[in-house]
């Protein structure tokens, strides 16, 4: 990561004073995949796989496209055009000139494309609907997230050298920072969308259940926290994921569907969202009073006190939440507990508003400590990361 002052004088006034379009471009990226993602296992859980150039795909691998077309602008023209704004703050790299995170998004734009053909065979090789988990999903999985880790390098190049350069610069630094808090959350959003089928309500009041969650989101959110270097910041990257699974949860219901494949084993006449969002913007928030509060303490030891923290607070608020998503009162369009796709069971307990399995206290206690344990190694990386993310300048 280089971190030379001089890039802060040589990337022009009016880079330094306005945001650019290619970050707008990534940033539409990000949203594309991340809203096609989730779009496209509602259509899994309604429809099925029908054909392979679904809406949901076109929207996911459109990310590659923008990626793919604001990575090469910036490649093309810091490495060719002398008088090119971000030439003097770029990375040299088989004697071409770019940012950083241009590379890195350009990686993940051909990542991404690449797993396309990748799924189209896995699908007609070894059945039409697979679970979020597989090869080319992991593969498309790490395109789209090189594409985020590219699009906050670039942005957080902007935002460091725009610190201290001027009035211009600081309005700009002011935008790309809630912009920067807005990818932040499609990244936290995304990071839960990978374990979608280890974290539902059946499984909330399981030791694995909170593991899973503990497992580099609290992270993910402190690093993103600590590198916005706002107020809130961990609240506001949290609240983005909240506001995309509400609003998804609560529109795609809205579109007509039926089912392609079968067996179909419950009727469905409209597209199946996931469930409401999980309740980590509570534990971001008690994690952004506990940053604030320890700003002076090394990693070391703040990332067990963070750690611990973000852990007790989620299993507090998710734990009787858990409890109310099974009532009937939660059974309604609001909380979208009364939707199931066509493949779902009547005997299962998920259908039948039942946890899977009630821990003995001693295993569910030895899992809460592995869950503490990952979650001091996750928040730890994240401290870390997010002080040298706060250096990034080019």
């Amino acid at each position: 990561m280089a971190t030379s002052d001089t890039a802060t004088a040589t990337i022009g006034p009016q880079a330094a004073s306005t945001v650019p379009w290619y970050l707008w471009c990534a940033a539409l990226a990000v949203t594309s995949a991340y809203v096609g993602g989730y779009w496209d296992i509602s259509w899994h859980r309604s429809i099925g796989r029908d054909s392979f150039w679904t809406p949901p795909h076109v929207a996911i691998y459109a990310c590659g496209v923008l990626a793919g077309l604001s990575s090469a602008y910036l490649i093309l023209t810091s490495t060719f055009d002398r008088r090119a704004p971000l030439r003097d703050a770029s990375v040299r790299l088989w004697g071409l000139r770019a940012p950083m995170g241009a590379y890195v998004s350009a990686w993940g734009g051909v990542a991404m494309l690449a797993s396309a053909p990748f799924d189209d065979w896995w699908h007609n090789a070894y059945g039409l609907d697979v679970k979020i988990i597989s090869p080319p999903h992991i593969v498309l999985a790490a395109g789209f997230f090189g594409i985020e880790a590219g699009t906050v390098l670039l942005m957080l190049a902007f935002m460091n050298r725009a610190a201290g350069a001027g009035a211009a610069a600081s309005h700009a630094r002011r935008r790309l920072e809630w912009l920067f808090i807005y990818v932040g959350g499609t990244c936290v959003a995304e990071s839960l969308l990978l374990k979608l089928e280890y974290i539902n309500r059946s499984q909330m009041h399981s030791a694995f259940f909170y593991l899973i969650v503990a497992i580099g989101t609290p992270g993910l959110i402190a690093a993103l926290g600590i590198a916005a270097n706002r107020r809130w910041a961990c609240t506001a990257i949290a609240g983005v994921y909240t506001l995309f699974g509400l609003a998804l949860l609560w529109i795609l219901p809205l579109v007509p569907a039926e089912p392609k494949l079968g067996p179909v084993l419950r009727q469905v006449t409209h597209l199946i969202p996931w469930e409401f969002p999980l309740l980590v913007i509570v534990p971001a928030a008690a994690l952004d009073i506990v940053l604030d509060r320890t700003r002076g303490w090394r990693a070391i030891l703040r990332a067990p006190v963070a750690g611990a923290t973000f852990l007790a607070v989620f299993l507090a608020v998710q734990w009787p939440f858990a409890d109310f998503l099974m009532t009937p009162a939660a059974r309604n369009w609001f909380f979208g507990t009364a939707y199931f796709d066509y493949g779902t069971r009547a005997a299962s307990a998920y259908a039948q508003y039942r946890y899977y399995g009630i821990e003995p206290a001693a295993l569910f206690r030895r899992g809460l400590m592995f869950a503490t344990a990952a979650v001091t190694i996750s928040m730890w990386i994240g401290l870390r990361v997010g002080l040298a993310m706060r250096r990034v300048r080019r």
